[in-house]
């Protein structure tokens, strides 16, 4: 499928007809005033552009992508029960007392560890926001994100007292989720896999997590123990983690090497263009325009950043100069989203565009849609174009 320019975010069928100059009362919640620095009496403004709804396929393969409604959020951290996840095999559930976990190949001392040896090791928490690697990749497909609290133990001195052998270049994680591949007419079971290299394995953030926002791991987001890497697209915390093993060469499994692939034509600093093929990895910088809201004729813009250490977050309205919005929180957090706002001062009736964009600490900028980076982009993995939404001033 071809990639397709991100068009922003709303309440589903909310518009039909004249109904678009209609407003939603914004519930009152605390959550909703603390984090996004909203106050009592402001009114949600609805989008002119409803997101459309995810196929029957889809839906029927991955379930509920668009658990994370960007109106409704709440709270910078975001609840169990509204986190997004994707599995590509089974959703196996596991029994804590069954649960082993082998760490094997190329070290001098293999070991097996059981969910009471891990709750026994050392404690470690990071606040992360994990992103779906397709999400905003297709029209139907936006809510893939999350904010959520992780707790665990850090994999690095696992990996030490295991002793990597000099030759092993690749940590493998397998997860027990399976389903079968076929490869030139051959049919096989294969097991959900990942891997680092060693280097990015022994990053002290990296967690063997069991428990997720002060609860122990949902089964189907990866119960009872799964692998988290602040800073990565999601489909690198393997789930369901049961075996992690140490080789001499590159894996080549297919979510590295066949499927989760970004397929881009660069430009040479000769002018000559080459296909390239790269494995999707860390996460890119990105944001989104959550809400606009009203009170007393004053006009607010909701928003959120991510996917890098942010520095700062611009909005430009209609085809206006770029405007310095206010992060409000998460500033402190390197992993998580930002939250953001800007006081959108005199703002007269029509109808409007409003572009949100990110800036990191290094003066990197969030690509527009028709930037070469994301226009010579032919698959749908790592968009992270900037996001128009359209809204009507009444």
């Amino acid at each position: 499928m071809k990639d397709q320019d991100s068009m922003g975010i709303s309440r589903r069928g909310l518009l039909q007809g004249s109904a678009g100059l209609a407003l939603l009362t914004l519930m009152e919640t605390p959550g909703w005033a603390q984090f996004l620095g909203a106050s009592k009496g402001e009114v949600v403004i609805p989008f002119l552009d409803p997101w459309p709804k995810p196929p029957k396929e889809a839906i029927q393969q991955f379930g509920d992508l668009n658990k994370l409604v960007w109106e409704n959020v709440g709270s910078w951290i975001t609840p169990n029960n509204q986190f997004f996840n994707v599995s590509h095999y089974n959703r196996p559930v596991l029994r804590a007392e069954d649960w082993q976990l082998e760490l094997r190949g190329l070290v001098g001392q293999p070991r097996t560890l059981t969910l009471d040896d891990l709750k026994a090791r050392p404690r470690q928490e990071v606040v992360y926001t994990m992103e779906c690697g397709g999400n905003n990749g297709f029209p139907w497909f936006v809510g893939g994100i999350g904010n959520a609290r992780w707790a665990g133990t850090p994999l690095a001195p696992l990996l030490r007292e295991a002793g990597i052998q000099p030759k092993g270049i690749e940590v493998v994680f397998f997860g027990s989720d399976e389903g079968e591949e076929e490869v030139r007419s051959i049919k096989m079971p294969q097991h959900f896999s990942r891997s680092l290299s060693i280097q990015d394995a022994l990053d002290p953030q990296v967690l063997l997590c069991y428990e997720m926002n002060g609860q122990p791991l949902a089964p189907i987001n990866g119960y009872p123990v799964r692998l988290i890497l602040p800073g990565w697209y999601g489909v690198a915390n393997v789930k369901w983690l049961t075996r992690i093993e140490i080789i001499d060469t590159h894996w080549a499994g297919r979510f590295m090497a066949k499927d989760y692939v970004t397929i881009r034509k660069e430009l040479r600093e000769d002018g000559t263009k080459v296909w390239t093929q790269k494995t999707v990895c860390r996460m890119r910088l990105k944001s989104m325009t959550a809400k606009v809201t009203v009170k007393d004729g004053q006009h607010r813009i909701y928003g959120m950043a991510w996917g890098g250490p942010v520095q700062s977050v611009e909005v430009r309205i209609n085809k206006g100069p770029w405007v310095a919005a206010t992060i409000t929180q998460g500033q402190e957090q390197k992993f998580a989203w930002k939250f953001w706002r800007y006081d959108w001062k005199g703002a007269k009736p029509g109808d409007y565009t409003i572009t949100a964009r990110a800036i990191d600490t290094g003066g990197n900028i969030q690509p527009a849609s028709d930037d070469p980076f994301i226009a010579n982009k032919h698959t749908y993995w790592e968009n992270n174009a900037q996001i128009t939404r359209r809204v009507r001033i009444s």
